[in-house]
């Protein structure tokens, strides 16, 4: 008799078509989803090593977070209502006093607040020392893209913080070969570029031309806010995405957080190439402004959502939802008197498959369907602010939050189990943490 590792039983399935499937139990074999069945059926056809109650509970995919910043977990609550420049009075001392056993416990606790906010696969966008983060994510069983910050220009970052492009070439590409493909394939390596602003026109074409040579993908910050156009404009008379277009750097692996600034033809070339755009609705209404979703997709852009790390917003992909979906009603809908500008449907894609696209598993991840790869989580209905509801899917995206999640299952492994997450020692992490808080907070005079 076949074997299967998982079988979640009794539960609700959310479909690809966004709809909710009553009464059936999903079977996982290795790695991916094998059979979704009536209970009665799958246990007359396979033998099953471990049950999980799916009663009251909906399964969906596990949750993409496109953009993370994993060493900014300890700058947590540091920003806050704090003026302008963010990026030279924190960020810069922050990240340039950090070491390799600052960015092991930060990757160790970022796991954990995703893992139980339902994030079952991510995109760091880029950090110090990040060889560091690899064995933290590894324990943790997540799913996850890697990059270092590259940087090898601008006056106000500090000579720790920036080399010459060979270099860091290379040392993007040493860790290439040394870890990608660890955790029995979960983890990949990417190419980081910080921003426009603190990387040559030279370093960002040789990362382009390295990542298509390595079949990876590159992760920046683009069209952030107006001074990042500003300064293109000044000194390189094109926009930012004439600047990357020039330098070979659209294309389908490209990951471009934040999007806010960008014009009709920049959406339209950023689309027609496959770019993957993530937005980041929290930070960007905070700090940057409303990108322009509808526009983007109306131009059939690839889109998720990402959390931007922890120093001002937790790791919710559930919040991010509520927060675009207000923020594009207001901005566009209200005016336009059109409530259905960006329908939840829209946005679990956005959660989902929009970021299983932007780390490359698009094909084989972000919804349940039989052969796909077994990266589910499990909500639990039974709450007051719930359950009744007239419309599960609608609610998934307006009341549910990361809180919410009771099981976890990525890459068919059980790694969350009613909220205790099997993987990692949460207690020891938490305690960890606390020491290399204090430890920064004093290196980075704050």
């Amino acid at each position: 008799m076949e074997k299967l590792n998982i079988v979640i039983k009794g539960c609700k399935i959310l479909t690809p078509e966004y709809k909710i499937l009553n009464g059936s139990s999903i079977g996982i074999k290795g790695n991916r989803i094998a059979v979704i069945a009536p209970f009665e059926e799958i246990e007359k056809k396979y033998e099953i090593e471990t049950i999980l109650d799916g009663y009251n509970k909906l399964a969906m995919p596990g949750l993409v977070d496109g953009h993370v910043h994993t060493c900014q977990e300890f700058l947590r609550g540091g920003t806050c209502d704090e003026y302008p420049m963010i990026w030279t009075r924190f960020l810069i001392p922050f990240e340039s006093n950090l070491d390799e056993s600052d960015v092991y416990a930060s990757s160790r606790l970022c796991a954990l607040e995703m893992l139980k906010n339902g994030t079952t696969g991510f995109a760091e966008s880029g950090g110090p020392l990040i060889h560091a983060a690899v064995k933290g994510y590894v324990e943790s069983g997540m799913r996850a893209r890697l990059a270092y910050s590259i940087m090898d220009q601008g006056r106000e970052i500090p000579d720790c913080m920036k080399s010459d492009k060979d270099s860091l070439i290379k040392m993007t590409e040493d860790l290439y070969h040394e870890a990608n493909g660890a955790g029995d394939g979960r983890i990949g390596i990417y190419f980081g570029i910080r921003q426009i602003m603190t990387c040559s026109p030279d370093l960002m074409r040789m990362t382009a031309e390295k990542a298509r040579e390595l079949n990876t993908g590159v992760h920046m910050h683009l069209e952030e806010h107006k001074d990042e156009v500003k300064f293109c404009l000044q000194n390189y008379k094109m926009r930012p995405v004439d600047l990357i277009e020039s330098l070979g750097l659209l294309g389908d692996n490209l990951i471009t957080a934040h999007s806010v600034v960008m014009t009709d033809s920049e959406i339209r070339r950023v689309a027609q190439n496959h770019v993957n755009v993530v937005h980041n609705p929290r930070s960007n209404l905070s700090n940057h402004g409303m990108p322009r979703v509808s526009t983007l997709l109306e131009w059939g852009a690839n889109i998720g959502l990402g959390t931007d790390g922890t120093s001002g917003n937790g790791m919710d992909i559930f919040e991010e939802m509520k927060i675009l979906r207000q923020g594009e009603k207001f901005a566009y809908g209200l005016s336009l008197f059109d409530p259905k500008c960006m329908t939840v449907e829209k946005l679990l894609e956005f959660a989902t498959k929009g970021g299983a696209h932007a780390i490359g598993t698009w094909k084989e991840a972000g919804s349940i369907e039989v052969g796909n790869l077994a990266d589910i989580i499990t909500i639990n209905l039974d709450q007051p602010h719930i359950s009744p509801s007239l419309n599960l899917v609608a609610t998934l995206v307006d009341h549910v939050n990361g809180n919410d999640v009771a099981d976890s299952i990525i890459d068919g492994k059980l790694v969350m189990k009613d909220r205790e997450v099997l993987t990692m020692d949460e207690k020891e992490i938490m305690r960890e943490a606390q020491i290399h808080s204090d430890k920064i907070r004093v290196k980075a005079g704050f």
